[in-house]
This record gives C-alpha cells, structure tokens and sequence, in this order.
C-alpha cells in the first residue's frame, strides 16, 4: 500500500507532539489479530487519538470526527466536545480558543492516518473508506464513546460502527473482530485484551448490544485490574472530578475490612 503523503508542516507537529507527549508502554500487544480488526479503546480526552496516531503498532486509521477535518466545523464542535463542561469562570477562553484553532486542526486531522466520521448521509463514505483501508491491510482505531455515564471506567458506547463488520463480511466474505483497548495515560500505558468475532449469522441489533457490552466488559477489567490510579474519563471536565480505577465505594469497604 502506498504511504500517505503528508506536508512537511503536519510532518514537524507530528515530531514536535511526540517530543513532548508521554510515550506509553504497550501491554498484551500480541493479542492483536495478524489480520486487519478494529481496536476499541476509551478515549481519554485527547490522549486516545494522539497515543492511537503515535503507538498502536502496524497499519492503522483512526475515526476522527469529520467536524474537525473541516476548519468552518471546527469551532462549535470543538468548544461543545471539548470544552463547554470547563468552569464557568475561564469557560470563555476556550470559546475564543475554538475560533481560532480551525486551520491547524484541519492540517493536522487531513494530515494524519484519519477516517473522517459523519452522522448524516456521509456516513457512508466512512464506512467505504473502512471498508478499503481494512483490504489494504490497516486496523481501524475507533473510540465510540458518549456522554451517557456506563461506569467509573468509561462512558456508553455509540453501538452503530459494529456495522463496519456486517459490510465488511458483504464485501469479503471474512468475519472482522474487535480488540478492546484500555489507555491509561496515568499509567503511560496502552492495555489490549482477547479479539471479540463478529457473528454475521446473528441479527445486527443484537451483535451491536453483545459486541459493544463486550468490549465495555473487557476495558473495566482491565482497568480495575490494575493498580489503583486516576482515570482520564472521556468527558473534559476538571482534574478534581476525574475517577479512580477503583471506585470509592470499593475503596472504602476494602479499609473498612482491615
């Protein structure tokens, strides 16, 4: 497969990022398919798609909100993803900072191993797209998360890119898995669990509800697996707010038996 061309700008940021981001540790890697999967993983604010672009091995493209690939879109989706659950009182820097970063992020976001992701009609040229990075021999990186709270580990999972499997089995005829991911940027870690098959015999509702309940599973075993440690939720809210692997309860109880 031919190499994406990249400018020589995205190409200095790129070093530049990884100069100054935490490098992380892969963990489990070789449970990683020798074929082409789709790694779900929680999204951990920003850390997700920059330690998914810098560490996860081999070929692979990222979903990335088509908003951020369009410097027009860039401003409202940025300051209501990212930042509109900042404090009231410097909540207006991040409005300003939404404004200004559209040319950047769309060097940035066109420029790195990116799918864009639409919810309207153009989701089906991601899923096209999937589709012909997955026969050229790419992973798809996907972080599905949204703002309905499942547990202290990681928030609900958007269900409809277990899809990507139905088309994928149209298409080729071979059955796709998905390897749950668990990033722990306090840990400076990336943990990958076992593969979850895609059943194309099964009604595609119920593979949505199985599939993504799986991965959920696996990525708070993971997690509450380790030593304790915060845990970068997927929703940007204060550093005060953030959980632990651990919850307190669990925590409390545990003192309490000694």
């Amino acid at each position: 497969m031919e190499e994406k061309r990249t400018s020589r700008l995205y190409r200095g940021i790129r070093w530049g990022v990884k100069l100054v981001f935490p490098k992380f540790r892969l963990v489990e890697a070789e449970q990683l398919p020798e074929t082409p999967c789709v790694i779900v993983g929680n999204h951990s604010q920003t850390y997700g798609p920059v330690a998914g672009e810098l560490y996860i091995p081999g070929k692979h493209e990222i979903w990335c909100a088509g908003e951020m690939m369009d410097r027009k879109e860039v401003a409202d989706y940025a300051y209501r993803d990212f930042w509109s659950g900042k404090p009231w009182w410097n909540r207006w820097f991040y409005w300003l900072l939404s404004r200004c970063i559209g040319p950047l992020a769309e060097l940035v976001f066109t420029n790195a191993h990116t799918i864009p992701v639409y919810h309207d009609t153009r989701i089906v040229s991601t899923f096209r797209q999937s589709i012909e990075k997955l026969q050229q021999g790419s992973s798809i990186v996907i972080f599905p998360e949204h703002y309905q709270e499942h547990n202290n580990i990681v928030h609900e999972f958007q269900e409809n890119f277990v899809d990507l499997a139905r088309f994928y089995y149209t298409k080729t005829g071979e059955i796709l898995s998905f390897v749950p991911l668990y990033l722990a940027p306090r840990l400076k870690t990336m943990y990958f669990g076992a593969p979850i098959a895609f059943d194309p015999k099964a009604p595609i509702a119920r593979e949505r509800k199985r599939i993504c309940s799986a991965l959920m599973d696996a990525i708070t075993a993971m997690a509450v697996s380790l030593p304790e440690h915060v845990v970068v939720p997927y929703p940007n809210v204060p550093k005060k707010q953030y959980p632990k692997n651990i919850p307190l309860e669990v925590r409390v109880h545990e003192e309490t038996a000694r």
